[in-house]
């Protein structure tokens, strides 16, 4: 990754700023004039933190050599659609413009255009890059690239027309219109996109059943990647690791092997998990994970019931308290065996080794 450092920094300054600009869905509301121009300011400042990720994706694509097989195609198709949801982001960031173009069509493409660019594409990539991990086979590459290809050409088919019905007044959710206003042909355009979008997601269904029972054997690393997962079989075993790597770069597949590359001590008779230190990394302590128990889902259930209730009564925080903390003190009471295994475990010291 390019510019990772600017890339983390970035990804915090867009959750910071996210939570000061969420009234600019808003601004056709009585709102303070003074809280408006606050919102907006905000609105136009969180394209400064987007812009840096795109470019650092934008650089690590040019420094890179690309592999143009579905994966990459879902995540380049992310980058345009994202930008072009963020471009009209920054025009609905005017109160103005905002007041004008509240509850139309342009409203409902620009949400589609961030909420498809920035989740349901990624999304795709992701399932095709780790399908061959968990399942042990890869997907078809035909029909993934029909998959891609009737996706992207079908969600601009329907949503880039409603940028222009929206500036041309037509509202949302109003079923019906007059034919006199002449939004027809853009919305028999939309509507055949959908249809597109339709025959996409089928596509992938039969990809995924096909390819789940007798698709291509992937192997430990067909994609050549260079982070940990890729290390082990696919499937992974039920252990991961049959030894906790000690992992010395960001892509340690990629890296020369280094010492110490793995570690000893940890118990193969119960869970347990290494837990290091927060600035670098350093082996710190182990953690014992519990046994397999009813408790937390009990515990869980009684805490749902405890907020569902809440909106009816305020009695009910009170009285659905009382299985939440006979939960939890079931869940969390020191177990005779779980601390004979701790005692035990205290002689077997953990270590780095070559």
């Amino acid at each position: 990754m390019v510019g990772y450092p600017a890339m983390v920094l970035a990804v915090i300054a867009t959750a910071f700023l996210a939570f000061g600009l969420w009234v600019h869905h808003m601004f056709a509301t009585n709102l303070p004039e003074l809280g408006k121009t606050f919102f907006t300011a905000a609105s136009l400042m969180i394209a400064i933190p987007t812009a840096i990720q795109i470019f650092c994706w934008i650089a690590t694509l040019w420094s890179g050599r690309l592999d143009l097989r579905t994966p990459l195609l879902f995540v380049l198709a992310f980058f345009v659609i994202l930008v072009i949801g963020g471009l009209t982001g920054l025009m609905l960031a005017s109160v103005s413009l905002d007041t004008q173009l509240h509850d139309s069509f342009f409203v409902v493409a620009h949400l589609h255009y961030v909420l498809m660019g920035g989740a349901v594409f990624p999304l795709f990539g992701a399932f095709y890059y780790w399908f061959p991990k968990f399942t042990g086979r890869m997907l078809g590459e035909t029909l993934g690239k029909w998959n891609f290809w009737l996706f992207f050409i079908g969600f601009n088919l329907t949503f880039f027309p409603m940028h222009v019905l929206g500036l041309q007044g037509m509202p949302r959710r109003v079923y019906t219109y007059p034919a006199e206003m002449g939004w027809g042909s853009l919305n028999l355009a939309a509507t055949l996109g959908a249809l597109m979008m339709a025959l996409s997601v089928l596509l992938f269904i039969v990809n995924v059943v096909g390819s789940r029972r007798g698709g291509a054997l992937a192997g430990n690393a067909p994609w050549g990647a260079g982070t940990l997962e890729w290390s082990v079989a696919s499937p992974p075993p039920p252990a991961n690791f049959e030894l906790v790597p000690v992992v010395h770069a960001r892509d340690p597949l990629w890296e020369a092997p280094k010492l110490p590359s793995h570690v000893t001590g940890l118990a193969n008779d119960w869970r347990e998990i290494l837990v290091t230190s927060v600035a670098d990394a350093e082996l710190d302590h182990r953690l014992w994970l519990p046994s397999s128990s009813i408790w937390p889902f009990l515990t869980a259930l009684a805490t749902t019931l405890l907020f569902i209730g809440s909106v009816f009564t305020p009695w009910a925080v009170v009285w659905a308290a009382v299985p939440v903390a006979i939960g939890a003190t079931f869940w969390f009471w020191p177990k005779k065996d779980i601390v004979e295994q701790r005692t035990g475990s205290e002689r077997n010291p953990l270590e780095v080794e070559s």
